[in-house]
């Protein structure tokens, strides 16, 4: 199998856009402060939700004993590699909590028992914990099965799955509940977690396919990965946007109906002025053009067609994570250099990182029980 080297054109453009990034962030500091955070914020729960995505199909493969991945599973384990960058660039949103959260200016009453600065960062760092020990206990298993090729590693990894998927379950709906929902901290969603869930597997998928088609296209995984692994990746793009559609019109439709106003507050400033086109066009983006897209076999077993949807998928997710985010501090939608620098800077780290992690393994996990399996994998 040939051996994963980070192209120079990748390491260049990877260090171009982070580059690109740090000079839009602190150029945006000094302009309108704000609205730097704001998409700071965008960008860094954006990447770092990918980067979980990656473990968390991980553990799903495992638990449900999928043999067909075996053969790209060893790509999405090279999403850790973001994770020890997420956290430094957690560190740096620290400083902007005073820019985002109205809860550090105003006492929350009884709220302010979860929304404090304190606690707020040990929940988050639960969620890196269990990144680094749960997904790293997965994936060292995975890298000491390609040496000594014992079949229990793989049965380890299914129990270790279990236990990382239900604890996971709870910290990414904190996590959710901390970055974005807090931003509006008398709103309050309980489908908010699932909502935000269905973005991230949806995101996650759409680059997994991506790697995976630039690495078979490359050469590395020509022999390993063929248009059956793509149609059964394509067609988990595809559940997964008509989950998000169902669970985004659920929290719509029962919030709407209930007409509470510290309910329909949230959507009441989403649908007013100029947030109102984006609201209807992210329905259209992220649901309704897409759908219309994937919908056909032949769509889930395209190659190049595959790269224009898995691209507009993440277009459509970053438009859902910006929905989310920036009318809280605008009453009208303010898009510009600022938004585009600092979210390409987080896409340089991002593809570097992995680059780099997988640049260090094989590419296949070659004595994984499932591998013939998956090499033989049929539609």
């Amino acid at each position: 199998m040939k051996k994963f080297v980070i192209p120079k054109w990748m390491s260049g453009t990877c260090a171009g856009l982070a580059a690109l990034g740090l000079l839009s962030f602190g150029l945006g500091l000094i302009w309108q402060p704000q609205r730097a955070w704001a998409a700071f914020l965008i960008g860094y729960y954006f990447w770092f939700c990918i980067a979980l995505s990656g473990l968390f199909f991980v553990a799903l493969q495992h638990i449900t004993g999928a043999a067909w991945s075996a053969t790209v599973r060893r790509v999405a384990e090279g999403f850790i590699g973001y994770i020890p960058v997420s956290l430094v660039l957690f560190m740096v949103l620290l400083f902007g909590f005073s820019d985002l959260y109205e809860w550090m200016h105003h006492p929350m009453g009884e709220k302010g028992a979860y929304l404090n600065r304190s606690f707020f960062v040990v929940r988050h760092l639960a969620l890196y914990a269990l990144a680094f020990f749960g997904g790293g206990w997965m994936i060292k298993n995975s890298l000491l099965q390609d040496q000594n090729g014992d079949p229990s590693l793989t049965q380890r990894n299914a129990r270790i799955g279990g236990g990382f998927l239900l604890i996971f379950a709870f910290l990414f709906t904190a996590a959710a509940f901390d970055l974005i929902m807090s931003l509006s901290p008398h709103w309050f969603s309980t489908i908010f977690g699932v909502y935000c869930w269905s973005g991230l597997f949806f995101s996650g998928l759409a680059v997994l396919t991506l790697w995976a088609i630039f690495l078979r296209k490359s050469g590395h995984l020509d022999k390993f990965v063929n248009e059956n692994h793509y149609h059964d990746l394509g067609k988990l793009m595809f559940a997964f946007l008509v989950f998000w559609g169902y669970v985004g019109f659920s929290q719509f439709m029962l919030i709407w109906y209930g007409n509470l106003p510290e309910e329909t507050s949230y959507f009441l400033v989403r649908l007013q002025g100029g947030w109102k086109a984006v609201s209807v066009a992210l329905m259209i983006v992220k649901f309704v053009l897409p759908f219309f897209f994937l919908v056909s076999r032949f769509a889930k077993r395209s190659e190049n067609w595959l790269i224009v949807v898995a691209l507009w998928f993440l277009g459509a997710q970053w438009l859902d994570v910006y929905w989310m985010v920036t009318p809280t501090f605008f009453e009208t939608p303010v898009f510009g250099w600022i938004e585009i620098g600092t979210f390409f800077g987080f896409a340089g780290l991002f593809v570097f990182s992995v680059g780099q992690f997988l640049s260090r393994v094989p590419l296949v996990a070659l004595k994984d029980p499932w591998i013939e399996v998956a090499l033989k994998h049929q539609q």
